[in-house]
């Protein structure tokens, strides 16, 4: 993975951390005539997309994405990633540059400015559409939507963003402007996770850049598992 200035690509490119179409199996789950989500090959019109429709999914095991004819596919990748939290690992040099103090971290200072920089991929298009970017920036404004940030010299340099239900957090996308930005954003995410008691910190999908920090792939019945257990918890992210 390449970092420095001007590359918002390998970390938030595809998806929270990596190809989000190409790695694992994902279904298309469609929304039957009865309201309930299911796996199909229908997609949503991207109007239809709200932030109860996207709280609904995500309970159930689902996430959101624009694909390429503006309809919003929906996905349940099977094995499913995630970073179990109490095994996630910093490695060395990473920890030495935390210690150092070199970015500030902030929450939900930028929301908003963390989607944007997370849609700009440098190649083919993102499935981060204005649609998405509405809808979650309406899940921030209800408090079930949270950026993690790194800032140098007053300037947003790296972050990340995703949904939080009960015990659970959801990550969307990163993005970095400068080398380690969005890692040090990683790093503080799962601090707060820790600290405050959650039980599930889903990535989607595995990829090498994640499975240095402990990212494990698991089956589609032991994340449910895992998220019904989590979504049981009371946790406060801010």
């Amino acid at each position: 993975m390449s970092e420095g200035d001007g590359v918002v690509a390998a970390e938030c490119e595809n998806g929270f951390w990596g190809a989000r179409a190409k790695g694992g199996s994902a279904s298309d789950p469609a929304i039957a005539p009865d309201g309930k989500l299911q796996p199909g090959r229908n997609r949503v019109p991207a109007e239809s997309l709200d932030p109860a429709l996207v709280v609904r999914a995500y309970r159930e095991g689902l996430f959101p994405m624009a694909m390429e004819d503006g309809r919003i596919g929906w996905f349940s990748p099977d094995p499913r990633g995630v970073v179990p939290l109490e095994v996630f690992h910093v490695p060395a040099r990473l920890a030495r540059v935390v210690r150092a103090g070199r970015f500030a971290v902030e929450i939900d200072r930028a929301f908003p400015e963390v989607m944007r920089q997370c849609a700009q991929r440098p190649d083919d298009g993102t499935w981060i559409s204005d649609a998405i970017i509405e809808c979650y920036t309406a899940l921030h404004r209800l408090g079930l939507a949270h950026s993690v940030e790194t800032w140098r010299e007053g300037r947003l340099v790296g972050g990340l963003y995703g949904v939080h239900l009960g015990g659970a957090f959801f990550g969307e996308s990163m993005f970095h402007r400068e080398t380690d930005a969005s890692k040090v954003a990683l790093v503080a995410l799962v601090d707060r996770l820790r600290r405050r008691g959650f039980a599930l910190l889903d990535v989607q999908w595995v990829n090498p850049h994640l499975v240095q920090f402990g990212a494990v792939d698991i089956p589609r019945a032991e994340y449910r598992r895992r998220l019904k257990h989590a979504l049981a918890r009371d946790c406060s992210f801010r």
